[in-house]
């Protein structure tokens, strides 16, 4: 059993904090629960009382014996402090190492890890405070999930909706396993953050249809995996596919090629970006019921869809080493030749798909630099996984 210290921020979401309560406690973890100031006024500390099976801890003036408790111990006693849902205030004083309340005093008391779900208004998540905010709080080693994307309360859509309680226990999970023993995370990556895309996305055409393609997510889950091990803090943006969640890193899915690119925004910055997913290159203007067959078949009406990896390449929070994939059917290597120039990555990773390479378990790959071209022969996603972990960590360790 882990012992969890939650902190619930004010907003809309915190309403979400009472079934993450419940989710924690039927997963055999002790829960603890601080409320904040504006927290009171969307949920009730008898609530989380209840659901805790603990006291609910409001002000400072609630450690009435210092000596025993105190909110030294309070931070401290605890294996994860969680924070959510993490306001854009509250982060903004988490970033500023204020310390204000009981819930900023806790955080900047504790020698523990820290794990916050951010949930706000779209462009309050968006703004370049916020932003600066998170970087400063991942710089700090606090990890921060990226918000949910869709519909608010306040009528917007968009980035900023707090995760869903499932996601959020098994993010805390992910951080218990990392965090419990850290004297024995080990490996060349530790300390470094990177990002990893993987999977399809899915274009909505109507409610029940969609554009897709092939991919099944198994190349990039193991190369998050793979990274893991030496030790990286991976944050995984995954489409649409079944796959289970690599250990040691913390996954954001999503659907769209939009919801990812907000998702690699949100992540950032990073040491390395790793942008394995297949991204659709074209989305359409999907209806709003579904389409029936007629006479002639519909015309769908298509936009391009954002550029992730030029974008993150060619971007002001670019990180040391961005690699693209490039999943060819002919011509393998000049086309990734010039993706490369293109993008303005510092590696491409081709292949050749028109066998059984998407869906499959194997992957015959080349590594494609301003410096040249690296073959590998044919070898199981595991291995292709394992040994590009370990390029990107000597290139890591180089700079």
């Amino acid at each position: 059993m882990k012992r969890i210290l939650l902190i619930v921020g004010g907003g809309i979401a915190a309403y979400k904090a009472s079934d993450l309560v419940r989710l924690l406690r039927k997963r055999g973890h002790a829960v603890r629960c601080v409320l904040t100031e504006a927290g009171h006024h969307f949920v009730t500390p008898m609530t989380l009382a209840a659901l805790s099976e603990d006291k609910v801890y409001t002000t400072l003036w609630d450690l009435k014996d210092e000596a025993e408790m105190g909110h030294i111990q309070l931070s401290r006693q605890a294996d994860l402090i969680v924070v959510a849902p993490a306001t854009a205030d509250l982060i903004a004083r988490m970033a500023a190492g204020l310390a204000n309340d009981l819930a900023t005093t806790l955080l900047l008391a504790t020698d523990k890890p820290v794990l916050a779900a951010p949930a706000m208004n779209v462009r309050m998540w968006t703004h370049p405070a916020t932003q600066r905010n998170v970087a400063q709080l991942r710089a700090d080693g606090i990890t921060v999930m990226a918000p949910d994307e869709g519909p608010m309360a306040c009528g917007e859509f968009g980035p900023g909706r707090l995760p869903e309680p499932e996601a959020i226990a098994d993010a805390i999970e992910q951080a218990l396993g990392e965090g419990a023993a850290p004297d024995m995370v080990s490996g060349p990556l530790v300390g470094r953050h990177v990002l990893v895309t993987a999977g399809p996305t899915h274009e909505p055409i109507d409610p029940v249809r969609y554009i897709a393609n092939r991919s099944s997510g198994r190349q990039g889950f193991a190369i998050a995996g793979a990274l893991a091990a030496l030790g990286a803090r991976v944050t995984l943006i995954a489409g649409p596919v079944t796959l289970p969640t690599p250990p040691g890193t913390t996954r954001v899915d999503v659907e769209t090629a939009r919801e990812m690119a907000a998702a690699v925004d949100a992540a950032l910055p990073a040491d390395a970006a790793v942008m394995v997913a297949a991204v659709a290159d074209w989305r359409v203007d999907a209806a709003g019921l579904k389409i029936k067959k007629g006479m002639a078949a519909p015309t769908l009406n298509l936009s391009e869809n954002p550029d992730i990896l030029a974008t993150v390449a060619q971007g002001a929070r670019r990180p040391a080493l961005v690699v693209g994939f490039a999943a060819e059917t002919d011509h393998v290597i000049e086309h990734a030749t010039a993706k490369l120039a293109r993008k303005r990555a510092d590696w491409i990773v081709a292949n050749d798909v028109s066998g059984d390479v998407m869906g499959g378990d194997s992957n015959t790959v080349h590594i494609v630099t301003a410096h040249g071209v690296e073959s590998w022969e044919r070898l199981d996603k595991t291995e292709v996984a394992r040994r590009l972990a370990g390029k990107i960590a000597e290139a890591l360790t180089a700079r």
